[in-house]
């Protein structure tokens, strides 16, 4: 099998129930994966929107990842204000995961959740880094990336 990720909360391409989505629940969603390579020594998460109308907008990033986890449960950032969960500054502002929040009259949007894992156990970025600078970091440690997309329309 290859690395693969999903969620049980929505099938790839799929649209994303409501209780996701920054004015529903704006809980994350649970996510699990497998088949990573075996020289992966943490993971990251990043969540992001290709298709705002002023181009990517980064909804979450979690890293430093434990390379032994196969999964983030459902409202994943609930309680982790003491560090456990290492997470960016998305464009938001907020250092928390944020869901789906299309304009109204957009159409559906893309929402990309992307799983790197990547060859070293801890990457070298401030407490408070932007996902832009995260990403710039992980990029040199890449091993491989899967993802799953799920769907969201402003009703």
């Amino acid at each position: 099998m290859s690395f693969a990720l999903q969620s049980p909360a929505f099938p790839d391409g799929r649209s994303i129930p409501r209780r996701y989505a920054r004015d529903g629940g704006n809980v994350s969603p649970p996510l699990v994966w497998q088949d990573a390579p075996e020289e992966t020594k943490s993971f990251l998460l990043v969540v992001d929107d290709p298709d705002a109308p002023s181009g990517v907008f980064h909804h979450w990033l979690v890293y430093d990842m434990d390379a032994r986890s196969d999964r983030l449960a459902e409202d994943a950032t609930a309680g982790v204000a003491n560090g456990s969960l290492r997470q960016a500054v998305n464009d938001f502002g907020n250092r928390q995961y944020d869901g789906p929040q299309p304009p109204r009259g957009d159409g559906p949007h893309h929402y990309h959740f992307r799983l790197l894992a990547l060859d070293v156990e801890r990457l070298n970025v401030p407490d408070g880094a932007s996902i832009r600078e995260i990403m710039r970091e992980a990029s040199s440690h890449l091993i491989t990336e899967t993802e799953t997309v799920g769907t969201f329309e402003a009703a």
